[in-house]
């Protein structure tokens, strides 16, 4: 049977063919679409990385993130609606218009006597002989623990983003977003709460302070003041436990921050009795791409051209590993092997650092599988945690 001239059958029985014009409507629409999705790329990809070149106080925000206060909503000055029944809320001036906000833990088997308890006891608390941790935090999140900022072109994007500048086409409509992965956590954050717990469980003292310009703390970030700021906490410490053995524990960021004040005691004289460094990093080792302070050049593709690395201008140096070869506390390391953003093969480059300037009596690196999920901030999960910080506590 032949066919008519200029007569098209549909490709599919029962489906009407597209008119010419319903085509020409669909194809002027996708170039809009389009048209906005690269003029909003232009800006993400040009002008922001430019402002950063002229802003560089913008360097110090992504370097800590510590404007956006992560939990929303909470009233760090009372740990008591986080399950913190024995912990008192203070602040301490770690020096002149510097206000830092401490929680203190007390160990858990005081618990009732803690309740109604005020500033003065606390303190008195500490003297009575039980090994005190002083937990430096850090800035990094992962999956829940993280805070989106997304710039969006069309309708609801998708359920889950990944950290790159991408378009989304789908349903008919074109999204183009900017994730920054924004980690930006306090006190408050549920895996330091459990850290806290952790330790309160085992008998032990708890300080976690936030950093000046973290949290209810004032001031601005920098390492030499974050440092300075875990300096004075401990010596505060160290004047309120009497002998009792007092430990620093740090995590991400907080690594970095223990070994500065580990050397800085070191200078004066004072060996810490412990140093705990969990999901530490290298700032010499760890090229930019996978440095934890640098999450914005993974995240936008290329802006490592317009903006120097914040370590380039002394903006976050710590040199973690040259700090090692001069600290002389016993040091245990803690590390996810399925960590993101502090890769386990640096842990363990920095374990031989430490090893080969002490040795692997007084040095040790405990790795958690990766089938574990633990990812960067997940280790105080473990029900192995407990023991594994016993023994090193004994040992000390």
């Amino acid at each position: 049977m032949k066919r008519r001239a200029g007569k098209r059958d549909s490709f599919y029985p029962g489906v009407a063919d597209v008119k010419p014009e319903n085509r020409a409507q669909r194809a002027e629409g996708k170039s809009q679409r389009w048209m906005r999705s690269v003029l909003l790329s232009i800006f993400v990809l040009v002008l922001v990385p430019f402002s950063l070149t002229v802003l560089p106080e913008l360097i110090q925000l992504l370097v800590y993130t510590h404007r956006i206060r992560v939990p929303f909503f909470v009233d760090l000055s009372r740990p008591s609606d986080l399950s913190l029944n024995h912990t008192m809320n203070m602040y301490l001036t770690s020096e002149e218009g510097i206000s830092l906000g401490v929680w203190h833990t007390v160990p858990e088997s005081q618990w009732k006597e803690a309740q109604g308890k005020d500033l003065a006891w606390y303190q008195n608390a500490l003297n009575d002989r039980s090994p005190v941790f002083i937990y430096l935090h850090g800035n990094m999140g992962t999956r829940y623990h993280n805070c989106y900022i997304c710039i969006v072109l069309g309708s609801t994007p998708p359920d889950i983003f990944v950290p790159l500048l991408f378009v989304y086409l789908g349903g008919g409509t074109t999204v183009l977003a900017l994730v920054l992965l924004m980690n930006c956590f306090n006190r408050a954050a549920t895996h330091r709460v459990g850290v806290a717990k952790v330790l309160s469980a085992l008998g032990y003292h708890v300080l976690v302070p936030d950093y000046r310009g973290f949290g209810d703390s004032t001031g601005e970030p920098t390492e030499a003041g974050l440092t300075t700021d875990a300096l004075y906490l401990f010596n505060w410490v160290k004047a309120h436990s009497g002998n009792s053995l007092v430990i620093i524990w740090g995590q991400s960021l907080g690594t970095g921050v223990a070994t500065n004040t580990a050397v800085k005691l070191v200078e004066q004289g004072v060996v810490c009795d412990g140093v705990i460094l969990e999901a530490t990093f290298s700032s010499t080792r760890q090229p930019v791409t996978v440095h934890p302070f640098s999450w914005y050049y993974w995240t936008l593709p290329g802006t490592g051209y317009f903006f120097p690395e914040p370590w380039a201008e002394n903006k976050a140096v710590f040199p973690s590993e040259e700090n090692l070869k001069k600290m002389k506390s016993p040091i245990l390391f803690l590390h996810s092997e399925d960590d993101p953003l502090t890769p386990i093969r640096f842990a363990q480059q920095m374990y031989e650092v430490a090893v080969s300037t002490q040795n692997a009596e007084r040095v040790k690196l405990v790795s958690f599988d990766s089938s574990l999920g633990y990812l960067h901030n997940g280790l105080y999960k473990d029900p192995h945690l407990p023991d594994i910080i016993k023994r090193f506590v004994m040992s000390l």
